[in-house]
């Protein structure tokens, strides 16, 4: 039996960037914002934390300086996934020179692969590195999934902790959990399906919302956890409007906009991504209102 990186809630973390680098003393107190508010573990370089914009010196520098500024408070997750299996060894490498908890990567995007191919890739990197691994499945961003028989074959490897599920396929994710028992564990990936997930043994959620109210997201899936699900499923529907409107635009538009409105102050997007449209942000201020944010 494996134990689970992390139970809870993670934050995928967004990077402040100041005049076009990153905003280290403001990553510092999004950090301690996070931890205050009850966050189990931190993930750094995700898509939330736009690290396909980062060269590779500045994404490992930058989870280089998340593992020292938290200091062993909570857990560190950096994201290390690449779609040629070589960077994705190199960052994941450096990432455990940095000291993290676990890596997570998701499938290799634009040019792909076949099922056979995400057990070869996963598995050529599990074997290179001594950290806990998980996976991210995320479709509607890489073009593929994984499917059940992939999960149950890669849960056999000792660093394969797990996936980080966002493809709210429930069919795949309720016969992942019943195939692989707890050789193999599943965070949810959206901030909408976390009770549903969590209530059929989902062990918490890596999470966009977090951003904005991690002790909402840490309440809701602690109770979860203890198996309150009358509390978690009345701050999902009270939280409801507000994660979908923070996906109204492509992330991390939206959450890096309700950030800098709550007066958080982080900064700027990097291009490709633009400020969100003025109707868009007008709605996202109603739904951030409407729960007392703004």
């Amino acid at each position: 039996m494996k134990i689970p990186v992390f139970t809870g809630s993670s934050v995928a973390i967004v990077t402040p960037f100041r005049s076009g680098k990153v905003d280290y003393k403001k990553l510092g107190e999004l950090i301690d914002f996070q931890i205050a508010g009850g966050t189990a573990a931190i993930t750094i370089c995700g898509t939330t934390g736009e690290a396909s914009t980062q060269s590779l010196e500045e994404h490992c520098a930058t989870v280089d300086y998340c593992v020292k500024h938290v200091n062993g408070r909570v857990k560190v997750i950096a994201g290390t996934g690449s779609n040629d299996t070589m960077a994705a060894l190199f960052l994941s490498q450096e990432a455990e020179k940095s000291g993290v908890d676990a890596l997570m990567m998701a499938t290799p995007y634009y040019n792909k692969t076949t099922q056979r191919g995400l057990v070869k890739h996963f598995a050529f990197i599990a074997d290179r590195v001594n950290t806990p691994i998980i996976l991210y499945n995320v479709p509607a961003r890489t073009g593929m999934s994984f499917e059940v028989d992939t999960y149950k074959e890669l849960a056999k490897h000792p660093n394969i902790n797990g996936v980080k599920e966002a493809s709210g396929n429930f069919t795949l994710i309720a016969s992942a959990i019943a195939a692989c028992g707890d050789e193999f564990y599943i965070w949810s990936g959206n901030d909408e399906d976390v009770v549903p997930m969590m209530s059929i043994g989902a062990k918490g959620v890596i999470s966009v919302l977090a951003n904005v109210v991690p002790n909402v997201v840490a309440e809701m899936t602690n109770a979860c956890l203890v198996g309150d699900f009358k509390t978690a499923a009345g701050l999902q529907l009270k939280y409801l409007d507000l994660i979908g409107k923070l996906f109204i635009e492509v992330n991390p538009i939206p959450v890096k906009a309700a950030l800098n409105l709550m007066g958080m102050d982080v900064g700027e997007l990097r291009l490709p991504l633009v400020d969100p449209a003025p109707e868009n942000l007008e709605k996202l201020k109603k739904a951030m209102a409407a729960v007392g944010l703004i």
